[in-house]
C-alpha cells in the first residue's frame, strides 16, 4: 500500500492505545488558563456558523476556549495561520467495520479517513450491520474497556436488515413465517438496546431484495420505537425493477407507515435510463420533507459507485439460495440461456463494458475493464463476467452517474458527506478530500463554509450524535486543520490507496492523531452506542 504520511516507528510503538481514558466523557476544563493543546490564529469554521480569526483551546478530551484570542498558556501550541480550523469529519457511510474489528492496530486507526480528516464513521450499512451491536461497539457501557482505546477513529452502527434476515430466514426467496418474523423484530429490538442507530437495508441486494415492503416496515417500526433511524440503500437506484423514482416513494411509505426518520444512502441517479432525474428525486423528497417527514440522504463525490459484479449483472432470481445455487444456475444450459439476455440488459443500463473496471477479484482481472477483460480472453462481456464470477466474489467500480445529478444532490441542505469506502475503489481514501478540492476549489458547486456544514454539523444534527460535529465549548475536541490550496485527494481509479494531502492536524478526542501531516500512532477514537427511546430497553 503506497502511502503518503510516514507512520513513525517510535509512535506506533509506544503511542498505540494511549489516547487518555476513552470513558472520560466530563467535559475538559482549563486550570488558571493553561490547555493541553492551544490551535492560534486559524480561520475557524465552527461547524455551519460564519467563519472567523481566532484561537481554539483544548482541555482533555473537551474544546474549553473558542474566540479571537486565547487567554493564557498550552502545553501544546500549533501555529494555524493561514489554515482551516475545522470540526472533524464525519462519514455517516461506510464499510469500515473490518478494519475496527482487526487484530492489526494499525489497521484500527483506519488512517485513509484520519489523513482526509475523517474523525467518525458509522458501519453495519446496506443492511450489513451485526446483531450482536454489543460486541461490535466493545460494550462500551460503564467505564471504557482497553479495546476501546484502541481505535482511530470514533464510530457508531447500524444493526442490519440482511444480517437479520439472514440468521432467521437464509437465503432464499421466501417470505418469513409469522414465528420467523417475531425472532427477527427480536433481533432488532436487542440491536436497539444494545447501541444501535437504527436499522439498515440494502434492498437492492438479495436475499433482502426477496423482501417485502411489510416485512421492512415490521423490522423499521422496532428501530423506530427506540429512536432509531431507517437507513437504506433502496431497492432500485436505477431501472432494475421498481426504478429509481419508484424506490423512492417505497422508502417515504417506509418511513411514514413505521414512523421513523428516513436516510437515504449514497443518493444518485445510476445508469444510463435514469441519468438527468435528480430534479424529480429531489422534488419528491422535498414535498415530503415540506409536510412535515423526516427525510435526510448522504452522497459520495464520485461519477462511479463500487459494488459487487454479481449485484450489477446477476438478476436476482437466479441469486435465490446464495453463491453455491447461482453458480450452479451457471452451469445448467437452460438456464445459462434464459441468464444471458437478462445479464446484456444489465449491462446496458449500466454504460456496457467499458464502464465497469474490476477492483477486486482475480489478480488477472483487477485494474481492467470488463470490455478489456473480454478482449483478453477472447470471449464477449457477458461470457467473461460469468467466468470472472466463477472464480470470485469479483467487485467493480461501475461509472454510471452524470456530473449534472452529482452537482444537484450537493447542493441540498439535507445531504450530507459519505465515502461508500470499501476495498478497491478510491473513496475510502480520497471522498472528503475530492469533494473539497473538485466541488469547492475547482468547481465552485459549494463554498467551503457549506463543504464543511455538510460534512459536520449537519450530519451531527440529523444522527444525534451528543456534543460532536462542532466547534464549541464543551464539545468534544474532534478538530482539524488543514491547508486550503493542498487539501487534496491523490488516490485515484488506477492507484486507489493514496494518501490524501494537505491535512496538517488531527485531533480526535483531545489527542493528536496527524501531526504536521504524519499519523502519530495514537488511538484515542471511541464506540459511540446510540441512547434507545422508550420504555423497551429499560431494566
Amino acid at each position: 500500500m503506497t502511502r503518503s504520511v510516514a507512520l513513525p516507528l517510535l509512535a506506533l510503538l509506544l503511542g498505540l492505545g494511549c489516547g487518555g481514558p476513552a470513558g472520560a466523557d466530563q467535559p475538559g476544563s482549563a486550570s488558571g488558563n493553561s490547555y493541553d493543546i492551544l490551535i492560534a490564529g486559524g480561520t475557524i469554521y465552527p461547524g455551519d456558523e460564519a467563519p472567523f480569526v481566532g484561537d481554539l483551546a483544548i482541555a482533555g478530551d473537551r474544546i474549553v476556549y473558542l474566540g479571537p484570542k486565547a487567554p493564557g498558556h498550552a502545553v501544546r501550541s500549533i501555529d494555524a495561520h493561514g489554515l482551516v480550523v475545522a470540526p472533524g469529519f464525519i462519514d455517516p457511510h461506510t464499510h469500515v467495520g473490518d478494519a475496527l474489528a482487526s487484530e492489526n492496530p494499525v489497521a484500527r486507526l483506519v488512517l485513509p479517513f484520519l489523513t482526509q480528516g475523517v474523525t467518525t464513521a458509522f458501519i453495519g450499512v446496506d443492511g450489513g450491520g451485526s446483531p450482536e451491536v454489543a460486541k461490535v461497539l466493545g460494550n462500551p457501557g460503564g467505564s471504557a474497556s482497553r479495546r476501546a482505546r484502541d481505535y482511530g477513529i470514533n464510530f457508531a452502527t447500524y444493526i442490519g436488515f440482511g444480517a437479520v434476515r439472514a440468521a432467521v430466514v437464509g437465503n432464499s426467496d421466501r417470505a418469513p413465517t409469522p414465528a420467523e418474523l417475531e425472532r427477527m423484530e427480536g433481533l432488532v429490538a436487542k440491536g436497539m438496546c444494545q447501541g444501535a442507530l437504527g436499522l439498515s437495508t440494502g434492498l437492492f441486494y438479495a436475499p433482502q431484495s426477496f423482501a417485502s415492503q411489510g416485512e421492512v416496515v415490521a423490522l423499521a417500526q422496532v428501530a423506530g420505537d427506540a429512536g432509531g433511524i431507517y437507513d437504506t440503500h433502496m431497492r432500485d437506484e436505477s431501472s432494475y425493477s421498481i426504478g429509481l423514482l419508484g424506490s423512492i416513494d417505497e422508502t417515504l411509505r417506509i418511513g411514514r407507515a413505521a414512523n421513523i426518520p428516513v436516510h437515504i444512502a449514497h443518493i444518485k441517479a445510476l445508469g444510463v435510463d435514469v441519468q438527468g432525474m435528480a430534479p424529480r428525486v429531489i422534488a419528491t423528497i422535498e414535498a415530503a420533507r415540506a409536510i412535515g417527514q423526516a427525510v435526510t440522504a448522504d452522497q459520495y463525490p464520485w461519477a462511479a459507485s463500487g459494488t459487487g459484479l454479481a449485484a450489477a449483472l446477476i438478476p436476482r432470481w437466479a441469486q435465490d439460495g446464495g453463491r453455491a445455487a447461482m453458480l450452479q444456475r451457471f452451469r445448467d444450459p437452460a438456464t445459462r440461456a434464459r441468464l444471458m439476455p437478462e445479464i446484456g440488459e444489465n449491462l446496458r443500463r449500466r454504460g456496457g463494458a467499458e464502464a465497469l473496471l474490476i477492483t477486486g477479484g482475480p489478480d488477472w482481472a483487477i485494474g481492467r475493464s470488463l470490455a478489456d477483460v473480454a478482449k483478453g480472453r477472447n470471449t464477449d462481456p457477458i461470457a467473461a463476467a460469468l467466468e470472472l464470477l466463477a472464480a470470485a466474489d469479483a467487485e467493480v467500480a461501475s461509472f454510471n452517474q452524470s456530473e449534472a445529478d452529482i452537482a444537484a444532490f450537493m447542493q441540498r441542505d439535507w445531504v450530507v458527506t459519505s465515502s461508500d469506502a470499501s476495498a478497491g475503489h478510491p473513496r475510502y481514501y480520497a471522498s472528503f478530500a475530492r469533494k473539497y478540492a473538485t466541488y469547492v476549489r475547482e468547481r465552485g458547486t459549494l463554498d467551503l463554509r457549506n463543504f464543511i456544514a455538510s460534512s459536520t454539523a449537519r450530519t451531527a444534527r440529523m444522527f444525534k450524535l451528543a456534543a460532536r460535529g462542532e466547534l464549541k465549548p464543551g464539545f468534544f475536541a474532534d478538530v482539524i486543520v488543514f491547508d486550503p490550496d493542498r487539501f487534496a485527494p491523490r488516490a485515484g481509479y488506477a492507484q486507489p490507496t493514496l494518501f490524501s494531502t494537505g491535512m496538517r492536524t488531527v485531533i480526535v478526542n483531545g489527542q493528536i492523531a496527524i501531526e504536521g501531516g504524519e499519523a502519530t500512532g495514537v488511538a484515542s477514537g471511541r464506540p459511540l452506542p446510540h441512547s434507545p427511546a422508550g420504555a423497551a430497553c429499560r431494566p
